[in-house]
């Protein structure tokens, strides 16, 4: 925690310390500390949720299903996301942008002198949690058709990574299909290139050089989720990769968009295999993806489909599970799909639209259908691993950057396995402080 205070710490004195060095334009007009902040954009999001699971979470409910039909529930409490954004315009076309996020609610840790151990030394673990610099990038804008980003950046393949902040999906969570097969918020240091185009600037294009994803970490549970993550301080990029997006916004409240992602993963770590068995072997991991949103005064509706296909799934499969099973081994060690798809589809009525203020209240209902697990050629499938959820609820917005959610729902798995209901309640928020 000590760690990240310091980087935020540093980040704003950057930021203000550079922008106070910006000789104002005409002083005698503007003050200079006005024009500071009129350069410097501040804002976040962040959610914080109650569910109660109705199911075992044991880690053998699948494998021995029978033996938790009548389990007890379990409830939690959590804070998924709490995200910083800061950001500064240095004229001339030049900006910055920053995005700290603390998932489940950070980490805590502490170093303790234990007096019942004769005053040893123990280090502490009190909160499991995430902390990441998800977004630092510097921008050049030329025009409304060419800029370029240059940093650490989100990946825009798929509609949760492209639009991941709590505003733009119904449930507490976000979506469950693309959040399982893709890493999600997939971040990447790279090179994009984006920019308008047509009348009204009704089309958007993005290209994004950046580095592969790293078979040894994909799994039969997760597809290729925990490929883009690294046990290092820095990230291996033995492969280059290419993402790519385009939107088109010509129909008022209509947003169509399709993206996609190539890039080899095999020997994408330090830790290679160069044996003459996986002589050939590239995992070539393609991605393609089409998502839309329509957004009218009484409803939205969203939707997405995703298809992931991996080459030399067999050959990872087998590389993965003989690895070394060493405690200290950042590997899962399991099967990877040859494929891998999601689906899902989510609608709300806003029954305050006849209101005058700036209420909301949606009445929603979403379904996704995904599998992280298409087996290759005669490998055996893991059927735990395709499931359709489906669940319904509401989100209440006082103000646009407040929302109140509550939601039920369940997730159907084969018949040899049990169900899986949840309920569940949060408040989340979104916006700038200017």
């Amino acid at each position: 925690m000590q760690r990240v205070s310091i980087i935020s710490t540093v980040l704003c004195l950057f930021f203000v310390t550079t922008a106070l060095a910006q000789k104002p334009a005409d002083t005698t007009k503007t003050p200079m500390v006005h024009k500071v902040f009129n350069r410097l954009t501040v804002g976040g999001y962040g959610e914080a949720v109650y569910n109660y699971n109705f199911f075992s979470d044991n880690m053998f409910r699948y494998s021995h299903a029978d033996n938790y039909t009548d389990s007890k529930g379990h409830g939690r409490v959590d804070l998924p996301h709490a995200v910083i954004m800061l950001g500064y315009d240095f004229g001339k076309g030049w900006s910055v942008g920053t995005e700290i996020e603390f998932e489940h609610g950070g980490t805590e840790s502490a170093v303790e002198i234990e007096a019942e151990e004769t005053g040893e030394f123990e280090k502490e673990i009190e909160r499991g949690g995430e902390v990441a610099l998800e977004q630092f990038w510097v921008q050049k804008t030329f025009n409304r058709h060419f800029n370029v980003r240059m940093g650490h950046m989100v990946v825009p393949v798929g509609m949760t990574n492209n639009n991941h902040t709590p505003n733009m999906f119904f449930n507490l969570y976000r979506p469950e299909g693309e959040n399982t097969i893709m890493p999600c918020t997939w971040h990447e240091t790279g090179v994009s290139l984006w920019g308008h185009f047509g009348n009204g600037n009704n089309w958007r294009y993005e290209v994004m050089a950046l580095p592969g994803l790293n078979s040894n970490m994909f799994t039969e549970s997760g597809w290729v989720h925990n490929g883009s993550a690294s046990a290092y301080e820095f990230k291996v990029a033995n492969n280059i990769a290419a993402a790519a997006r385009i939107d088109n916004t010509s129909i008022p409240g209509l947003r169509l968009s399709l993206s996609g992602y190539i890039g080899n993963s095999f020997n994408n770590d330090l830790v290679t295999n160069e044996s003459k068995k996986y002589e050939g072997v590239k995992g070539t991991v393609l991605i393609g993806a089409f998502d839309f949103a329509y957004r009218h005064k009484w409803f939205t509706v969203r939707g997405n489909a995703d298809y992931g296909h991996l080459s030399d799934a067999a050959a990872i499969s087998a590389h993965n599970k003989s690895q070394s099973h060493s405690n200290s081994s950042p590997y899962p060690h399991t099967m990877v799909g040859e494929a891998a798809y999601a689906m899902g589809l989510e609608a709300g009525v806003n029954v305050l639209a006849n209101s005058q203020s700036h209420r909301k209240l949606f009445v929603f209902g979403r379904f996704d259908w995904y599998d992280s697990y298409v087996p290759a050629g005669d490998l055996v499938d893991i059927d735990w691993c395709e499931r359709k959820v489906v669940s319904g609820g509401i989100n209440y917005f006082p103000i646009p950057e407040i929302a109140l959610k509550a939601e039920g729902g369940v997730r159907l798995l084969a018949d040899q396995y049990n169900n899986e209901p949840w309920v569940a309640i949060g408040v989340t928020w979104c916006g700038f402080f200017k």
